[in-house]
Order: C-alpha cells, then structure tokens, then sequence
C-alpha cells in the first residue's frame, strides 16, 4: 500500500478539521451578539447552525473509521497474497508511533478540540434558549441535545486514550469491540444483558481469588501438621494451578454452549474441593489436602467470568465491566490473606476440627454454597439465538449504512483506487482458490496450533514477560509464610497483614499507572522500566550477608510486587492491542493463552518452591530467586530485541 496514499486521507482530514474550525469560529462570533442582544429566533436558528456542524462531524468521524477499516483490509489482503501476516504488527506499530500520519487515522488527533467547542456551545445555547423561554413552554429539566450523544457515540468508537478505566480493561484482556452502529443491535446486545448475572459473574471471581489466597498464611503449617515439611506449602498452594492449566480449557470451551451449567459445576467442585481440605486435618491425610486444592483448581470458571463479560455485556458498559472484572480479583487477593488472619480460633464440634488451618476451607464451602443458592435463583441464561444473529456478518452489513452515509457526506474516493485495484487482482484467484473472505479473517483459532500461528514475535515476548511475573510473584506470595516464619519468626497473622497490604496496593497503583502515567510515556518505555525495577527488586531481596532484616525483605518484597503489578498492567494493555483480533473470541482466545502461561509460571514456582525445601530452609531464599532472576534478565533481553515493534 503507497504510503502516500494515507497522506491524502490525513491532509483531506485536517482540511476537513480546519473548515469545521472555521465555521465554529463564526457561529462564536454570532452567539457572542446574540448575548449581548437576546432574540429567541435567533438563537434557535444558531442553535440549528451548530447541530449542522455537528452533523457533518459525525461524517467526518465515520470517515475516519471507513479509512481506518479500508487500510485494515486492504493490509489483509497483503496478508493472503503473501502469506505472512504483519496487519498487526503494521497497524499497532504505526499508528502509536509519535511520527506516524497514521496517528490522524487511528487516533483521530485535533478531532478532540473540534468534539469539545461544539458539544460545549450546543449546550450553552440550549441552556440560554430555555432561559428566555415562558415558564408553561419549559420543560421540568433541559434535555441534552440528540447531536452531543450522536458525536460522543462517534467519539466513544474511535478513541483510544488510556485512561484508568481501559487501562483496567485491557488487564482483563477481555475484547472490546467497537459500539453498535445501529438501534437493532444496541436492542439485541441489552436483551443479552442480565445485571444480576453480570454481578454473579463478578462475585464468582471474587470468591475464586479469595479461595486461592487464603490458605497461603496457614499453607506451611497445615502440611506441617500432617506430618510433611512445611516446604511442601509449594505443592499444596500449586496444586490448585495444576488443575487450572486443564480447566480453563474446558470452561473455555463449555462456554461456547452455555454460562449457568459451568458456574453450577464450579461452584460444586469448588464446595467439595474446600470440604476436602478442611477435612483432611481429621484425616491426617496429605493425599486428601492436595486432592481438595486439585479440586478447587479443577472449579477455576475465571474463562466463563471473561466471556460472560465479552460476549454479553453491552459494548457501551463492557469498558467498566472488565475494570469491575480486574478489581473484583484484586479485591480477592487481598481479603483472602486479610480472612486467613482473622481466622485465629481452635475448637471441635462432634469430632471435627476447626482451627486456623481448617477454617479458611469451612469458610469458602460455607461462601460457594451460598454462591450456589443464589445462582440457581438469579442467573439468567442469555438467548443463544439471538447471540447467533449477532455475528460480524450482521454487524458488517449494519456497518455499510453508515458507510454509505459517509461517501454521500464526503465524496472523495481516497483509498478507493488502491482497494478497488486490489479487489480486481484477486478476483482471478477468488475463482480458483478459497480467497479470505473479511467474515473469514475474524473467525476464532480452532485449536492451539492455529492460535500459536496467529502469535507474532511480539506477542510471544509478551506472554514470556507475562510467565516471569507471574512466577515472580508467585515465589514472593508463596515461600512468604515460611521465609518470615524462619528469619524473623512472624506468626500467622503478621504474614496476612503483609499479604493483604501487598494485595491492596493492586487498585492505588494501577490507578496512578491508568491515569497518569501511561499518558506521559509510551507502554513499550514503561514495560522495559517496570522489568528493569523489577529485576532490581529480586536482586535486593538475596540474602547475601549473614543477616538478613526484615527492612530487606519488606522493602525488596514492595518492590517486586508493585513492579510486577505495573509490568501486568502495561504487558496485557500492549498484550491486548497488538494480538491478532481472531484472538478474542472462540475456545482458545488471548484470554485463555494468558491465563495458560500465568498458570503455568505459578506450577513452576510452586514446584520449585518445595524441591528447593530439600535443600534447607537456609537455602530456600536465594535457590527459588535465581530463576526469578534468569527469566527476569532473559525477558529484559527479548524486549530489548523487540523493541522497536512494541507499540
């Protein structure tokens, strides 16, 4: 594709900006006279004036989103002929890129200015006409002009400013389409919406993080207890991430077909899972601690929650529902710890124990039962067939009035030569071989090996940063109760006060990273500082002196896991925009590929943790960090290599 071809579109569309400017800057002339000399006519036809302004915006805008699909499809149709596919890596690179004119295109810059004098003047005037209207002819309360909302919808499409919100959203990797174009499908996406179910959803991954991190004060001494080493903590916490590896496939899958049956057979694995390990002290078996953690793994719906979110959750509140996804886990991995520590009581009722070590898994029974009850009366199955009709096909030729509208509004044919040249060369090869079709390019992977293929270089370096710091914070969490416990004594309820603080600076800072931050540097400059502080933090909580103090460990241990926190957020924000888009729906989607390699990394450091327990406890620090430390500079190295396409 001629580069000066995106040229044409960026110079027609500051032309297009500026004539908009202009007449704006006129109509402020006429309503600054019309201030000092109030006539209701006239204010109604300025009124008329501004909202004929806003229409042709709307235009303007549509026209941005017609280009920047026509240069998306046009890129597919490079892909096909040569059988590589850098549409993604081309788009995300150029249009992030703080020279690109892709940057008018995809980000719609000085648009803004444009948006913001229009919607402030319609509403100024809206408010000065009521004003001098008779109080029998004014309504109760002014309504807001039809052409703001039309022009904030346009807005809404198009934007992609990283504010906290869809900073939080993008670390739940959870597919953000654009917004209906028209009223059937805005009417179709609300009768899939169920608030109640969406609640249901969130408190299903609430409670799941929960269960994960309350066992994690009290692991050590549980196996203690039976008889094992306290070592053994890692395979007892990572027994619960085995299972997972497994059951986030099938969830993935099962929610193809259906939402309630998967939560229903969560939340009873999950009961019986917690039953298990609360029983397994009266049975002093170890075998029946790990089976119930294995259990409670093989309950792990966290790939129903993200689905739920994706596919039935209206696009104008999926934003704030994936950012409510993201805090409900944060929310759980700090109460865990923190309930773990309330949980301080030793007594028996007809020959079972309840103690610190058994009543976390009580509790989380006693909690999924409820869950249970409650989603049996609330949950409301979303109507498969009317999630059928809403396909890309239906949504593609919705799409087309409003690009019909737009080649009234802007006759200017742009990339019409270049895609109408490429739609004549292939039409030969669409009569002998299987062309992709634009329905075609966003189907789902099928199976692993097609969504391996649709990884790019860069996408493969994201998921190793995602794998190192999920291992990293899993050492950290983990050997946590054993690490104090053994050079500074701390019981059981000083490791959940530290673990719950750890778990609560979660939202604080991706707050300050989601609102401040990203907005000053660009997300390949802030991935690289947060792995370098990272590494950093893992280097300084070595022991390497015959003492070790708690002011070492606390600080190293803060800034490895704000750090960590940081580098999540940044790595699934870059994570979600440069993965192929046939990589957010269907069975194996960049939700479940994430989810596998965290998983993963906390299998590993958790086994790591208990073979390094064969080595002494005096050992177990700095032998589980050397890994942490190798992945940690490995990742740092990959970055580095590819740098220049992370955008």
């Amino acid at each position: 594709m001629k580069q000066r071809a995106i040229e044409t579109i960026v110079l027609f569309l500051l032309e297009q900006q500026g004539r908009l400017a202009s007449r704006i800057e006129k109509l402020g002339k006429q309503r600054a006279i019309l201030a000092e000399q109030p006539d209701i006519s006239a204010i109604a036809e300025l009124r008329e004036a501004y909202r004929e302004v806003g229409l042709d915006l709307i235009k303007l805008l549509k026209f941005v989103d017609l280009n920047a699909t026509g240069i998306r499809k046009i890129l597919k149709k490079f892909d096909k002929r040569f059988s590589y596919r850098f549409t993604d890596y081309y788009v995300s690179s150029r249009s992030n890129h703080p020279y690109s004119q892709l940057q008018q295109v995809f980000k719609h810059v000085g648009v803004g200015a444009v948006v913001g004098a229009l919607s402030r003047n319609l509403a100024d005037l809206q408010e000065r006409q009521g004003s001098y209207l008779s109080i029998y002819d004014q309504p109760a309360s002014a309504l807001k002009d039809p052409i703001i909302d039309m022009i904030n919808s346009s807005v809404d499409k198009l934007t992609r400013s990283t504010n906290f919100l869809r900073f939080l959203g993008q670390h739940a990797l959870i597919a953000q389409e654009e917004s209906p174009s028209t009223a059937g499908e805005e009417e179709i996406e609300d009768q899939k919406y169920h608030f109640v179910s969406l609640m249901l959803n969130l408190v299903n991954t609430f409670l799941y993080m929960v269960n994960t991190y309350i066992i994690v004060p009290t692991a050590d001494d549980y196996s203690v207890s039976l008889g094992a080493a306290s070592t053994v903590c890692g395979v007892v916490i990572g027994s619960m991430a085995v299972a997972q590896v497994f059951s986030s496939v099938y969830f993935s899958a099962w929610s193809n077909k259906s939402y309630f049956k998967p939560l229903v057979f969560s939340s009873i694995v999950l009961f019986l899972g917690n039953v298990c390990y609360a029983m397994a002290y009266d049975t002093k078996s170890l075998t029946v601690l790990i089976v119930g953690r294995l259990l409670c793994g093989l309950g792990s719906a966290r790939a129903v929650n993200r689905r739920y979110i994706s596919d039935c959750v209206p696009a104008r509140i999926r934003m704030q529902a994936s950012a409510g996804f993201v805090s409900a886990s944060a929310l759980g991995m700090a109460c865990g710890p923190a309930l773990a520590g309330l949980l301080q009581w030793r007594f028996k009722i007809y020959m079972v124990t309840f103690s610190q070590s058994t009543l976390p898994g009580w509790l989380m029974a006693v909690a999924w039962l409820l869950y249970l009850v409650w989603l049996c009366i609330s949950f409301k199955e979303p109507n498969r067939a009317t999630e059928a009709d809403d396909t890309p096909h239906n949504r593609a030729s919705g799409q087309s009035v409003d690009i019909g509208q737009v080649e009234n509004g802007l006759a200017q044919p742009l990339l019409g030569d270049s895609e109408s040249k490429l739609n004549d060369d292939d039409d030969d090869d669409e009569e002998d071989e299987s062309e992709e079709s634009a329905q075609d390019s966003r189907k789902p992977a099928t199976s692993i090996g097609s969504a391996y293929r649709l990884l790019t270089p860069s996408v493969k370096v994201q998921l190793l940063i995602y794998f190192m710091l999920k291992y990293a914070m899993e050492i950290l969490l983990s050997e946590s109760s054993v690490i104090t416990s053994h050079y500074f004594n701390w019981n059981t309820s000083s490791v959940a006060i530290f673990l719950a603080i750890l778990g609560l600076t979660v939202l604080p800072i991706n707050a300050v990273v989601g609102t401040y931050i990203s907005n000053m540097f660009e997300d390949r400059q802030l991935l690289m500082a947060s792995q370098i502080t990272l590494l950093v933090g893992i280097i300084f909580s070595f022991k390497v002196t015959s003492t070790y103090s708690v002011i070492q460990y606390v600080v190293s241990a803060l800034v490895t896991f704000v750090s960590a926190e940081v580098l999540e957020g940044v790595n699934l924000s870059l994570l979600s925009s440069v993965m192929s888009s046939r990589l957010s729906r269907g069975t194996y989607n960049g939700g479940l590929l994430s989810t596998e390699a965290g998983t993963l990394a906390r299998v590993v450091a958790d086994c790591t943790i208990t073979a390094a327990g064969y080595l002494g406890i005096g050992s177990l620090l700095n032998v589980t960090l050397l890994p942490s430390l190798v992945i940690c500079a490995a990742s740092i190295a990959c970055t580095f290599l590819t740098y220049n396409s992370l955008f």
